[in-house]
């Protein structure tokens, strides 16, 4: 029982840690009612859904253990799996989530965009520019952030692409 009280406490510090590396602000929350779900989340932080920085954890498959994926999408947009193949080169897996906790350090429901045991590929939502403010997960259920596009971008890492299932156009376009 201690144990995850601890790795919760470990996570949210490695992503505050993180966090002042990249010369981002603190600005890290906790909601004890929880931000699991990007409902959750924006009813906690009272902003629009679509304003939620989801992060999923894809497996890349083919090579051995697989190579983690993270795409960062709207909390408003289903991601379209086949679009993150086409960005990866290569076929793609939700992630079940011991493989997750294992190599991102995170529990599903708490995956943050940075911080990570294991660096992944990093697919950034374009549908996430729209918005002058973002919240992401802060290593915990009940922790989240606040950020900008930008500043997810450059502290993730990641490439903004069109990741929303239905989007038109050809993956990645």
């Amino acid at each position: 029982m201690g144990g995850k009280g601890v790795a919760r406490a470990g996570s949210v510090e490695r992503v505050r840690a993180a966090l002042r590396a990249a010369g981002h602000p603190d600005t890290i929350r906790a909601f004890p009612a929880g931000t699991r779900t990007s409902a959750e989340a924006a009813a906690a932080v009272g902003c629009a859904v679509a304003q939620i920085a989801k992060s999923l954890v894809f497996r890349a498959l083919g090579d051995g253990h697989g190579r983690p994926v993270l795409a960062i999408a709207s909390g408003a947009n289903r991601v379209d799996m086949a679009r993150v193949a086409a960005l990866v080169g290569r076929p793609v897996a939700r992630a079940e989530g011991g493989w997750v906790r294992e190599v991102t350090g995170f529990a599903i429901g708490g995956v943050a965009p940075l911080g990570h045991l294991t660096p992944p590929l990093v697919l950034v939502d374009e549908d996430l520019a729209r918005f002058d403010r973002l919240w992401a997960a802060a290593g915990s259920p009940v922790h989240v952030f606040e950020t900008t596009p930008a500043e997810l971008l450059r502290i993730s890492g990641g490439r903004l692409v069109a990741l929303r299932e239905g989007k038109g156009g050809a993956p990645g376009g």
